[in-house]
């Protein structure tokens, strides 16, 4: 009786801890798939730009530039005239819909850096560069505007540069579904572990190998 007993407890204890694998494996497998989905797109740009950003000074880009040029209406130069000088203040709403209008530049609400002789708005970009300048005297209005191509576009974005908050936004949450993706996979490696005998060695190859590279090769 008392060996039954014992092989029952044993086959009960069993039975629990298989079921508590089972769902933590249920669990972990449905957090590594979805986000995998949720990552997989922006994980592959990542990567890609990885190696152009890897190789930037042999990937040739070349640059385009456009230019454009207006001068200010009467009433519109009064409200930018004056020798004053201000850090960081927006162009009056009416100057910057006639820009809009005239020359197809949105500059409602950047700021602008006014000397005493001229406003100038700095639009820096994923990808490019441009610039916006206001002859407070004369009223004449220069822009400039450049782009470096598709991959320097695509490395800015890899970088965040001038992208943006939405994009730094976006940034965090794929670098937190990348942790879910790697910590998941991490669990369910231990959990794989005992049927796959070259799981710790590839695991600490992949630790090991950075690490050596690193105190060899980087000085």
């Amino acid at each position: 009786m008392e060996s039954a007993a014992r092989a029952h407890g044993s086959k009960m204890g069993s039975s629990r801890g298989g079921s508590t694998r089972a769902f933590w494996l249920k669990q972990l497998h449905q957090w590594h798939w979805i986000s995998s989905a949720l990552c997989l797109v922006a994980m592959l740009l990542f990567a890609v730009t990885g190696v152009t950003l890897n190789h930037a000074g042999q990937i040739e880009a070349k640059t385009q530039t456009v230019h454009r040029h207006g001068e200010l209406p009467g009433p519109l130069l009064r409200a930018v005239s004056g020798n004053d000088e201000r850090k960081g203040v927006a162009l009056p709403d009416g100057v910057a819909d006639w820009i809009d209008g005239a020359l197809g530049i949105d500059v409602a609400g950047r700021v602008a850096d006014w000397s005493s002789d001229e406003i100038y708005v700095s639009m820096p970009r994923p990808g490019g560069d441009a610039w916006l300048s206001i002859d407070r005297a004369s009223g004449k209005v220069e822009y400039e505007r450049s782009t470096r191509g598709v991959i320097a576009y695509l490395n800015d974005l890899h970088k965040g540069r001038h992208a943006g908050a939405a994009w730094a936004w976006f940034i965090d949450v794929f670098a937190l579904a990348c942790v879910t993706f790697s910590v998941t996979g991490l669990l369910l490696l231990k959990m794989h572990a005992a049927q796959r005998g070259a799981t710790w060695p590839l695991v600490a190859f992949g630790l090991v190998l950075p690490l050596l590279l690193a105190l060899i090769f980087i000085h």
